[in-house]
C-alpha cells in the first residue's frame, strides 16, 4: 500500500534603485544584476502615493484572509495549481514588493506544509495524487489516480523564485538557505521524475512538448495500473495545451534561475520555440490569436485526422493572459522571443481589447488599463496585486 509521508521529503525538509515609494515598498537592489523587463521601464507610469497604499492595504487584508483557508494542507494533483500556487505566488510578490520578511516565512510555512504532504510512488519518486489531476478527460487521464506535472511546476515556480532570493540575500540566506537549498533539491528530484517517465516529446520543428501520461496508481494495490509499462507506446499520451506547458516551462526557467544548470534553460527553449511556431503574424503586425491546444504530435490523434482534443480559440481569456506571461518571461530571459515579438504582442493586446497583465512594463495604455480594472481584494488579485506594487518600486524579478 501507499505509505504516508515519503521518508525521502522528510530527509529534504529536514536541514538546516530606482525609487522607493511610500507605504514601505521594498526598493530595487540590483542584486542579481539589471533587473528583468528594465527596457520596459521607460512605460510605467509611476501610481499615486495614496492608491499605492491603499492596494497594499487591501491586498495584505485580502491575502491574509484566504490564506486562513491552508489550500497548503488539503491540496493534491491539478490543483496544486490552481488554489496552493496562487497564495505562494502572492507571498513571494509581497516579499518582492515591501521587503518584510514575514512573506518568505508564510512561503516557507506553506511549502513545507504540502511538500510534507507527499506519498511516495511505485517508481520511488514523491508524488501528491489524486482522481482527476490531468485536468482533461481526453484518453480517460480524469479516471487515474496520479499526480499532476502541472500542478507541481506551477507550485514550485515561486518557490524556486524565492529560494534564488534567499540564497542571494545574506539577510535571508541565514534564517531560510536550509530550506531553499532543500526546494531546490525537492525541484531537482521532481524534475527527474517526470523526466524518467517520460513527461516531455520532442516535435517534428524541433520543439519539445511536456504531455499527460496514460497511468497512474491502482490505490488496492499501491502499484502502477497497466498502462505504465505502455506510456511512451505510439498513440499514448495527450499533449498540454498551451497555457499548462507555458507553466511548466517557466518552471524550468525558474530552475535554471537557481541552479545554473543549463539543462533546464535547454528544455524550456525547446517548448518556446514550439510556442513560438504557434504563433502567426498578420499583415498588420499583429498576432492572430492562437489556437488553446494544437496537436504536436501522432500521440495527440485517436487516427489518422482525428485529434483528440478541439482546435481553436478558447473563449476563456486568462489562458491567454498566461501564455503571454511565459512568453514575456522568456523573453526577458533570452531565451527564444525577442524584443520584435513583444512590440508584436502589445500591437495584438491594443488590437484585440486582450491587455495581457504581462505587458504593463512595456505599454502606458495597457498598464493604465492595468490600473482601471486590478482589484487587490480579488482572487487574482493574490499575486497581481504585489507583482505590480513591486513594478513600481522598481523590482522586477520577472513577468508575473
Amino acid at each position: 500500500m501507499l505509505c504516508g509521508v515519503s521518508g525521502s521529503i522528510a530527509q529534504i525538509l529536514a536541514p538546516t534603485i530606482l525609487l522607493v515609494i511610500v507605504c514601505n515598498l521594498h526598493p530595487a537592489t540590483g542584486q542579481f544584476g539589471p533587473a528583468y523587463g528594465e527596457d520596459g521601464v521607460s512605460h510605467l507610469l509611476k501610481m499615486g502615493s495614496s492608491k499605492l497604499a491603499d492596494w497594499r492595504r487591501r491586498w495584505e487584508q485580502n491575502i491574509l484572509t484566504r490564506a486562513r483557508n491552508r489550500y497548503c494542507d488539503t491540496e493534491m494533483g491539478e490543483e496544486l495549481a490552481w488554489n496552493t500556487a496562487q497564495l505562494l505566488k502572492g507571498f513571494y510578490y509581497g516579499y518582492e514588493a515591501t521587503g518584510d520578511p514575514k512573506w518568505v516565512r508564510m512561503l516557507v510555512d506553506w511549502t513545507d506544509a504540502w511538500v510534507a504532504r507527499a506519498v511516495t510512488e511505485p517508481d520511488g519518486y514523491p508524488g501528491w495524487p489524486r482522481i482527476g489531476a490531468a485536468g482533461t478527460p481526453a484518453d480517460g487521464l480524469d479516471s487515474f489516480y496520479a499526480d499532476s506535472l502541472l500542478g507541481e511546476a506551477m507550485a514550485l515556480l515561486p518557490v524556486m523564485r524565492m529560494s534564488r532570493e534567499i540564497l542571494g540575500d545574506p539577510a535571508l540566506r541565514d534564517p531560510f538557505g536550509g530550506r531553499a537549498e532543500a526546494y531546490i533539491e525537492l525541484s531537482r528530484k521532481l524534475f527527474e521524475k517526470w523526466d524518467r517517465r517520460g513527461a516531455w516529446r520532442p516535435t517534428d520543428n524541433g520543439g519539445i512538448i511536456s504531455v499527460i501520461l496514460p497511468f497512474g496508481i491502482d490505490e488496492s494495490t499501491g502499484r502502477w495500473t497497466d498502462g505504465y509499462a505502455s506510456r511512451n507506446a505510439p498513440g499514448h499520451g495527450h499533449s498540454h495545451p498551451d497555457n499548462k506547458a507555458n507553466w511548466v516551462g517557466s518552471w524550468l526557467l525558474a530552475m535554471y534561475d537557481a541552479t545554473g544548470e543549463r539543462l533546464y534553460r535547454e528544455r524550456a527553449e525547446g517548448w518556446f520555440r514550439l510556442m513560438k511556431s504557434r504563433m502567426k503574424i498578420e499583415d498588420n503586425g499583429t498576432y492572430r490569436i492562437w489556437n488553446y491546444w494544437e496537436p504536436a504530435g501522432p500521440w495527440d490523434y485517436f487516427s489518422p485526422g482525428v485529434p483528440k482534443h478541439w482546435i481553436g480559440v478558447h473563449p476563456n481569456g486568462g489562458y491567454y493572459d498566461s501564455d503571454v506571461r511565459a512568453i514575456v518571461t522568456a523573453y526577458e530571459a533570452h531565451v527564444v522571443f525577442d524584443r520584435n515579438d513583444i512590440e508584436h504582442l502589445v500591437a495584438t493586446a491594443l488590437e484585440h481589447k486582450r491587455y495581457w497583465t504581462a505587458l504593463v512594463p512595456y505599454s502606458r495604455a495597457v498598464q493604465h488599463d492595468f490600473e482601471e480594472h486590478e482589484d487587490p481584494d480579488s482572487w487574482g488579485g493574490l499575486w497581481e496585486t504585489p507583482w505590480y506594487l513591486a513594478l513600481q518600486a522598481g523590482r522586477l524579478p520577472s513577468a508575473p
